[in-house]
């Protein structure tokens, strides 16, 4: 291979690397503690807000989605119930809720441990809008932890889509988190997302940095 080559290989290499510190001994990924939150089908944003009702744009967020200034009532068994709920958008196929395993206990409902979207056999769940309210059969699910990345990040970090990683935070509480899922795709932002019990036992906040063990 002729050396001019060689160096602008060279040199690719050390760019995608240089993108995210790696000390060695595993690559830095920024945390964002996930909230309870809720995504809408069209239609039952419609039967919770109003017909023709279209969601408003509070924050933007990774991938295209937003946080909304929209809140919901959720309502699991007997009339247990959270408020003030945040819908983030854009609408979806299927409207999926996303809490903690506390929050399911508060609810009283058995939240499987999921990947958004896999909703087939999850918790029914009741939502309440300002007009209406809507009963998912199916839908109510813990986020399972996991990792978004960029195409560059996930061969910086040299992983690929779906791989499972472990996690490190090196705190006071020193936790390791298994059975992360790394997630790719041009639109992301490099960022691992946990629930809000995660983040709180092992006093981890938005921001703050873990490692993908090697």
């Amino acid at each position: 291979m002729e050396n001019n080559n060689i160096e602008l290989i060279t040199r690719l290499v050390m760019e995608a690397l240089e993108e995210k510190e790696d000390t060695g001994k595993g690559y830095l990924v920024p945390i964002g503690v996930s909230a309870r939150h809720i995504h809408l089908t069209q239609e039952h944003v419609e039967i919770l807000f109003g017909k023709g009702y279209q969601l408003t744009k509070k924050k933007e967020l990774m991938g295209g989605q937003f946080a909304s200034n929209e809140l919901v009532t959720i309502v699991g068994l007997k009339l247990r119930a959270i408020e003030n709920v945040r819908v983030l958008g854009p609408v979806r196929s299927k409207s999926q809720v996303e809490i903690s395993a506390t929050d399911a206990i508060k609810l009283g409902v058995k939240a499987p441990i999921r990947l958004s979207g896999d909703l087939k056999g999850s918790a029914p769940i009741a939502v309440v809008g300002p007009k209406g309210v809507v009963y998912l059969e199916e839908g109510c699910i813990i986020a399972q932890r996991h990792i978004h990345m960029s195409p560059k990040d996930a061969m910086a970090a040299g992983v690929k889509d779906k791989d499972i990683v472990s996690v490190k935070a090196d705190n006071e509480r020193g936790t390791v988190f298994n059975h992360v899922q790394i997630r790719v795709d041009d639109s992301f932002t490099l960022e691992m997302h946990i629930d809000t019990d995660e983040a709180n036992a092992a006093k981890i906040s938005t921001g703050q940095t873990v490692t993908i063990m090697k």
